[in-house]
């Protein structure tokens, strides 16, 4: 999970054969209500919609291309989303996260952690 700026909010690990869908709500839970959810039509979870809504907020998450009763996003807001993707480019410039070299998730996630607080902190970077 993001921010609106790319930078890593929660980082989370999920087996590999496991959907990510059911990790959503979890990274939701104790995040102050955001205005906005944007995901991609792989997280397009009624279940997800709903937790989205009690929380004040608007989910922009496609349908699948098989639902009869399609939703409509905003195509300009809907192009945000790449923020996630920008993130993984980033941190794949780490190369003990990119090459996952790590046996152990906890030891994976950690080098996630500490790749993020570096991207976190070239924010606060003086640049004189």
């Amino acid at each position: 999970m993001v921010d609106e700026r790319g930078l890593p909010v929660r980082p989370a690990l999920t087996q590999g054969q496991a959907s990510n869908t059911a990790a959503a709500p979890g990274l939701l839970e104790g995040l102050p209500s955001a205005s906005v959810v944007i995901a991609d039509r792989g997280y397009d979870w009624q279940h997800l919609i709903d937790l989205v809504r009690q929380r004040g907020g608007e989910a922009h998450i496609p349908t699948q291309r098989d639902r009869r009763v399609q939703r409509s996003v905003d195509p300009s807001l809907y192009r945000q989303r790449n923020l996630v993707e920008r993130f993984f480019c980033k941190l794949k410039h780490f190369r003990r996260a990119a090459t996952r070299y790590d046996k152990l998730a906890t030891n994976f996630l950690a080098a996630v952690a500490l790749a993020s607080a570096r991207l976190w902190m070239r924010i606060y970077e003086s640049t004189t």
